[in-house]
C-alpha cells in the first residue's frame, strides 16, 4: 500500500487531481455526440410530431368550442326573440279579450236596457188594459146601481137601454166631474 500511495503521490505531481484525464474527457464526448445525434434524429422528430398532433387536437377542440359557443348565443338570440314576441302576442291576446269582454258587457247592457223597456212596455199595455177592463166593470156595475137607485127614486122601470145608458153616463160625467172638483 505503501507502494500505491507513492506512485500516485510522484504522478500526481504532474497531473491536476480535479481533472479527469484526456482519454476519459475523449470518450465521454464521443458518447455524449453520440446520445446527442440519437436524440437530434430519432427521438426529438418523434416527439415533435406527438405534440404538434397534441397542439392541432386543441386547437380543434378550441374551434369545437368555439362554434358551439356560437351555437348557444345564436340559440339564446332566438330564444329571447321567441320570448319577445311571445310576451307581445300575450299581450295582444290580453288586450283583445279586454277588448271583447268590454264588448259583451255593453252588448249585454244593451240587451238588459231594451229587456227592460220591453217589459215595462208590455206592463203598461197590461197595466192599460187592466184599467180598462176595470173601468168598464165599474162602468156597468155603477150603471146598474145607478139604474137600480134611479127606479127606486123615480118609482119606474128604467128598462129602455138607451135611456139608462144616457142617465148613467151623465151620472159618471158628474161623479167625475165633482171628483175633480173636490180635489
Amino acid at each position: 500500500m505503501n507502494h500505491a500511495v507513492q506512485f500516485a503521490a510522484a504522478e500526481g505531481a504532474t497531473q491536476n487531481p480535479l481533472l479527469p484525464a484526456t482519454y476519459d474527457i475523449v470518450w465521454s464526448a464521443i458518447a455524449f455526440f453520440i446520445i446527442l445525434i440519437a436524440f437530434w434524429k430519432v427521438f426529438l422528430p418523434k416527439v415533435q410530431v406527438m405534440l404538434d398532433a397534441r397542439a392541432e387536437a386543441i386547437e380543434g377542440n378550441i374551434a369545437k368550442a368555439d362554434e358551439a359557443q356560437a351555437k348557444a348565443e345564436a340559440a339564446l338570440q332566438e330564444y329571447t326573440a321567441q320570448l319577445a314576441s311571445a310576451r307581445q302576442e300575450a299581450g295582444e291576446i290580453r288586450e283583445s279579450a279586454r277588448l271583447d269582454a268590454t264588448k259583451i258587457v255593453s252588448k249585454a247592457k244593451e240587451d238588459a236596457t231594451t229587456e227592460q223597456a220591453r217589459i215595462t212596455q208590455a206592463a203598461q199595455v197590461q197595466i192599460e188594459a187592466e184599467r180598462q177592463s176595470a173601468l168598464v166593470s165599474l162602468r156597468k156595475d155603477v150603471g146598474s146601481l145607478a139604474i137600480d137607485l134611479a127606479s127606486g127614486v123615480v118609482g119606474e122601470s128604467l128598462s129602455d137601454d138607451k135611456k139608462a145608458s144616457a142617465l148613467v153616463d151623465r151620472f159618471l160625467v158628474d161623479l167625475e166631474a165633482s171628483e175633480r172638483a173636490a180635489k
